[in-house]
């Protein structure tokens, strides 16, 4: 059996200009990045402004476990299901983090003939999106210190500066750290943080902003730090707007790749879920609106989070509204809420089965709060046997919640 290594690696790959033929694109619409990656120009998303909106699809799951719930594989193998069904679809997705990509938790392309491709460039720099968040970041940081060392005429409180630099990579080490630490050149001495890049407060207000004024709006009135007097300074008052913005110039453009059958699939922007919103960008999931008839879009983590905030922040925030959930479990993670050890998941357990279901129950109670159609998806591995697919089918359908077996 192939890994999804392998697959993605053999996979014959169509230049990206041909798959943007499908949503009747041109190749004065697309800002290449290669030959199987593009930006898709600001002319291009204004020229669609008018067109109809498609149909909006959230992909959400159970709580993650180590066992895997697969979010991204289901909206994968949906999107190109929609294709077999000679629908126009387009899949729109959050950017993976190249610090979890070389930790526990691996890449975010997708699963077995459900992928995103090119997978390597996606979970590596891809079109340089997050380098660019940093740099406008760390920028900030620069700028905010720099005004404390040349006078410090905003009276900026050194112990109240809330403002982190950032870096894409999981170095615990330097969450906490002492800086301008030398000579009275090199700054006041204070303590200071780190964050990752998907937890920065600009990965978070690029993806809710709709263009390039409104990004430099929302950059304007992000709070620093607080003065002696406990007031908010913000980054417009250190100047630092024009400077990040500038930076991000190309960062806002979302991105175009391909799945391995050549569905468009559109991957911009990625916060943290438990730290911002957890969704792709307003204006990639805007722009695949109008674009197609059905579009796939996900949220981070388990529905309680990300999905609630899919529902709380971003659609009241872009005036969205999905007009399906699929609510994706797997038979493994439910049998190990149930408390059954990862190293036995692979054996039937109905006991174990009764005991876990009820994360999914509360997962669908709170979803059906929001008023719209919810479909328990199980993404199947080769050790389901027919009598647990059965059993999670039938709590399903007692709970008025549609059901439907992901083979993907």
């Amino acid at each position: 059996m192939k890994t999804d290594i392998e697959i993605a690696q053999e996979a014959e790959l169509y230049p990206i200009t041909e798959v943007a033929k499908s949503l009747d694109m041109t190749m004065d619409d697309l800002e290449l990045y290669g030959k199987y990656k593009a930006k898709i120009s600001d002319e291009y998303l204004k020229k669609i402004e008018n067109n109809e909106n498609g149909k909006l699809i959230l992909v959400t799951a159970i709580n993650p476990t180590p066992a895997g719930e697969g979010k991204t594989t289901t909206s994968v193998g949906l999107g190109q299901a929609f294709g077999k069904l000679g629908k126009k679809a387009v899949i729109a997705l959050r950017e993976p983090s190249l610090g979890p990509c070389f930790g526990i938790k691996g890449g975010a392309a997708g699963g077995g003939m459900a992928q995103v491709v090119p997978m390597e460039d996606l979970n590596l720099h891809f079109t340089g999106d997050f380098h660019a968040i940093t740099s406008a970041n760390n920028l900030c940081a620069a700028l905010l210190d720099n005004h404390i060392q040349q006078g410090n005429e905003l009276g900026i409180d050194t112990r109240q500066i809330v403002w982190k630099r950032c870096l894409d990579m999981n170095d615990r080490v330097l969450r906490n750290v002492i800086v301008g630490m030398g000579t009275k050149m090199d700054g006041f001495v204070r303590e200071d943080h780190f964050v990752i890049t998907v937890a920065s407060e600009i990965m978070a207000v690029l993806c809710l902003a709709d263009d390039m004024e409104d990004l430099k709006r929302r950059l304007d009135r992000m709070v620093v730090a607080y003065n002696y007097n406990g007031e908010p300074v913000t980054a417009g008052q250190i100047q630092a707007t024009g400077a990040m913005a500038a930076l991000l110039k190309d960062a806002i453009k979302p991105n175009m790749i391909q799945t391995l059958e050549h569905t468009p699939a559109i991957v911009h922007g990625g916060p943290f879920a438990n730290i911002a919103h957890g969704c792709n960008s307003v204006r990639a999931t805007k722009a695949a609106l109008k674009m197609a008839d059905y579009v796939v879009t996900e949220a981070g983590f388990g529905a309680d989070l990300g999905a609630e905030k899919f529902f709380d922040i971003k659609c009241r925030q872009a005036n969205l509204k999905p007009d399906a959930v699929v609510l994706v479990a797997t038979i493994r993670a439910l049998k190990y809420n149930g408390g059954v050890a990862k190293s036995d998941l692979n054996t039937e357990n109905i006991e174990a089965l009764k005991k876990g279901i009820s994360n999914l129950e509360k997962h669908i109670e709170n979803l059906q709060k929001y008023g719209v159609p919810v479909v328990v998806t199980l993404n199947a591995f080769v050790t389901d046997t027919e009598a647990e697919i059965n059993f999670v089918r039938d709590f399903c359908t007692e709970r008025n919640c549609e059901f439907a077996l992901s083979e993907v």
